[in-house]
């Protein structure tokens, strides 16, 4: 049973999202442990609680300097053995002690299809905005391994959105979620907890037959 760790920064609809397809059984061989929050007031540490799963808000306000935050997190992390660190609209940057003590068993989801708008500056409603001035007639989301890059690890799996003409930056993001996060976070976690995958050459493979 692979062991989650979700990490959120908001109102968790992509928690909302895992915890209903392991509910449902779309998502097996998987449990949430814990879901953590850097904000204290984040809806999504309530829809934790609403199913019985344990919520911890950890916010770098509590610690003297970042340093002993990014610590706090790990020793988090890794006292209770977690498997899989799953990001679910984080917005805390993840330390590099992290990274390398979880290397490919972090995964985030990016609203849109990755290398287009990703990096440094592009998250949440500055992605869609960008993607609208400049035309783009086709967006979406990328699931990834997270590496000590910025939206550079391994592409697990990606689904495209059309745009609309009427599409505002809100409209678009929330199609996008209905559309493509909601569907592929919980089909890569499930994927990752049944040994579908594997990271090979710095590419995701799919054992099932072929690249991701």
């Amino acid at each position: 049973m692979l062991k989650l760790a979700v990490l959120v920064s908001g109102g968790g609809t992509n928690l909302q999202a895992i915890i209903d397809s392991i509910e449902s059984g779309k998502i097996t061989n998987a449990k949430i442990d814990i879901v953590i929050s850097n904000n204290k007031n984040a809806y999504a540490l309530e829809r934790a609680e609403k199913h019985g799963i344990e919520a911890l808000g950890l916010s770098p306000k509590d610690f003297d300097t970042r340093e002993e935050f990014n610590e706090a997190l790990y020793e988090e992390l890794v006292k209770r053995k977690i498997d899989l660190i799953v990001l679910a609209g984080c917005l805390v940057v993840i330390p590099e002690k992290i990274i390398q003590e979880f290397e490919n068993r972090i995964i985030n989801i990016h609203p849109s299809l990755i290398p287009s708008f990703c990096g440094t500056g592009y998250y949440g409603l500055k992605v869609h905005e960008k993607a609208l001035e400049r035309g783009v007639k086709v967006s979406g989301a990328t699931v990834h391994f997270v590496d000590k890059g910025t939206d550079t690890g391994p592409i697990i799996n990606q689904k495209a959105v059309y745009i609309k003409q009427d599409d505002t930056p809100q409209t678009l993001q929330r199609r996008i979620m209905e559309q493509a996060e909601w569907k592929i976070l919980p089909k890569a976690i499930d994927d990752i907890a049944n040994g579908r995958i594997k990271v090979e050459n710095g590419k995701v493979l799919d054992l099932s037959g072929g690249i991701q």
